[in-house]
C-alpha cells in the first residue's frame, strides 16, 4: 500500500484508522513525492523537531519509492488519458498514481480523485 500526503500525516499525527489499515498490508510504501510535501508542509511547522524525528525514527520501516524512468512511462500515458477522459487530477497525485500503477499497489487516501485513475485501488480509513 502506498500512503499518500494526507494518510502518512494522519499517521504520524496518531490516527489509528490508519495504523489499523496498515497493519493488515504486507507492504507500506511512501513514494518520494510524499515525502518532500510532507517536509515542505513541516518545514515551518512548531512542531517540526517532532517530525523530524518521528521521520527519523519510523521512516526506515517504509519502503520509499522512487522515481524511475518506468514511472515516468506510466505518469505520461496516465496525465493523457486523465485528461482526454476531462478527469485530470493534481501533477504530484498524478506521480504518486503513476507509482501505484508501476508496483500494483493500492493508494491509501481520501482524496476521491484517485478513483478517475484507471486500474487504480483506493482504500480509505
Amino acid at each position: 500500500m502506498i500512503l499518500d500526503t494526507n494518510a502518512l500525516s494522519a499517521f504520524v499525527d496518531g490516527e489509528a484508522a490508519v495504523g489499523e489499515v496498515l497493519c493488515g498490508e504486507p507492504r507500506a510504501a511512501i513514494p518520494v513525492i510524499v515525502l518532500g510535501e510532507f517536509r515542505y508542509g513541516i518545514a515551518e511547522s512548531r512542531h517540526r523537531a517532532a517530525y523530524e524525528t518521528w521521520l527519523k525514527t519510523h521512516l526506515p520501516q517504509f519502503e520509499t519509492l522512487a522515481v524511475t524512468d518506468e514511472t515516468a512511462v506510466v505518469y505520461a500515458g496516465l496525465r493523457v488519458a486523465l485528461k482526454r477522459s476531462g478527469r485530470p487530477i493534481p501533477a504530484n497525485d498524478a506521480w504518486i498514481a503513476a507509482l501505484a500503477l508501476q508496483h500494483r499497489l493500492p493508494v491509501l487516501s481520501r482524496d476521491q480523485h484517485f478513483d478517475a485513475v484507471p486500474g487504480l485501488r483506493r482504500k480509505n480509513w
